[in-house]
């Protein structure tokens, strides 16, 4: 019996094929479909896309932290455009998709009743101030590992550690027994859809493609409104991207939905951490990696989206990189260098998974959603990193 989709399935259970009957979203009739099959395509597709993630980010410059500096340092908006771009045709995509029934926000871990507020602002806060010291946030890392530098190699791992004990370990019982604590609850799920649905009697699918539409028009338009967002590496960027966390999750949402497990009767999504639908993020799966390759003997330690996206993602970013000779080994250059990105690796992970995503997680997948818990996290995210850079502007002028 396969347990795709879980991290809990029994040791040392032999793997079978499992045949389930499920219905199609796609108005077609009762077709049999192979469980374990079903999960390879939903891992090679999560795969591949990662894969153009990287080399489209990598081609493109793409990265949020970049983004924000940029703004902060120079007050140029090129990459914020580029940023901006990616969130509407995210948005767009995602709730075109909850419009013609085939998703529902409610299945993502972004849009539960419960709002942790609280979390999503202190862990995004920590998460941007962190993605600040360590030169970038986790994908941003996972991009320049793959293009040969070292350093990243350390923040990912150290990242990846921080976070996996956020989950499970130390630093989870500190956040669950504090700011985790501090929440409200909502009678509907927190996307902004089901609220507006719930208030007004109108479907939630009415909502989403008026308010997916609404935002990714204004979105694209500030974009367009200067020269600097009409480039081509601005286009590619923002479009490539944004048209990745739509397809990751279609697969995800779409392609690896069952209906009915035939293990837990229940309703799934093949190939996931979160046993609900996912598209990318940064956090979780980098921990979720170290911790598949650090028990890898372990038959229940199965392959998912989320690890498959972390090797995918700099493998893109290595194309490119050789293909266009920027390819470059690359070190730390002193032990305050070091000791910046071990604190930035720690601080991402414990306020990456704290805050429920990173720059990916959140502030694509999780605001593609419309969830009222992404944009505060975001808030925090740029909050955290806004007070970094100026720390770092502060270091800089006490050294002249």
């Amino acid at each position: 019996m396969i347990f795709a989709g879980t991290d809990t399935a029994p040791p040392g259970q032999p793997a079978v094929t499992v045949r389930a009957v499920v219905p199609s979203r796609h108005n077609r009739d009762m077709e049999t479909v192979d469980i374990e099959s079903l999960s390879q395509q939903v891992l090679w597709a999560s795969f591949i896309l990662a894969v153009i993630f990287g080399a489209v980010a990598q081609r493109s410059r793409f990265c949020t932290m970049g983004a924000i500096a940029d703004v902060v340092n120079m007050g140029d908006w090129e990459r914020a455009r580029m940023w901006a771009l990616a969130v509407a045709v995210a948005v767009l995509g995602f709730n075109g998709m909850v419009a013609l029934g085939w998703v529902q926000a409610a299945n993502s871990i972004y849009a539960a009743p419960r709002v942790l507020w609280l979390s999503a602002l202190v862990g995004g806060a920590m998460f941007g101030f962190g993605m600040v010291l360590a030169s970038g946030c986790g994908s941003k890392n996972l991009l320049r590992l793959g293009s040969g530098n070292l350093k990243a190699l350390v923040v990912v791992v150290v990242l990846g550690l921080a976070a996996f004990a956020t989950m499970r370990g130390i630093t989870g019982v500190l956040r669950v027994n504090t700011v985790d604590r501090v929440a409200f609850e909502l009678p509907t799920g927190q996307d902004l859809p089901s609220l507006l649905a719930a208030a007004s009697g109108l479907p939630a699918g009415t909502w989403a493609l008026g308010l997916g539409a609404a935002l990714a028009l204004l979105l694209v338009l500030w974009v367009l409104s200067k020269p600097e967002g009409r480039h081509g590496e601005v286009l590619l960027g923002g479009m490539g991207v944004g048209a990745v966390i739509v397809a990751t999750w279609w697969v995800s949402g779409v392609l690896g939905y069952v209906a009915e497990d035939p293990n837990t009767l229940e309703e799934a999504f093949l190939a996931t951490n979160s046993r609900r639908m996912e598209s990318l993020s940064m956090m979780a799966p980098v921990g979720f990696t170290l911790d598949w390759l650090l028990f890898f003997s372990d038959t229940s330690k199965l392959l998912t989206l989320g690890i498959v996206s972390v090797v995918g993602l700099p493998l893109g970013a290595c194309i490119v990189s050789v293909l266009d000779r920027s390819f470059r080994w690359e070190g730390f250059g002193s032990v305050e260098d070091l000791a910046n990105h071990l604190a930035g690796g720690a601080l991402m992970g414990v306020g990456g998974v704290t805050a429920l995503g990173c720059t990916v997680g959140q502030g694509l997948s999780g605001i593609s959603t419309l969830s009222l818990g992404s944009f505060i996290a975001l808030g925090g995210i740029v909050l955290g990193a806004m007070g970094a850079l100026r720390y770092q502007n502060w270091r800089l002028e006490r050294m002249l």
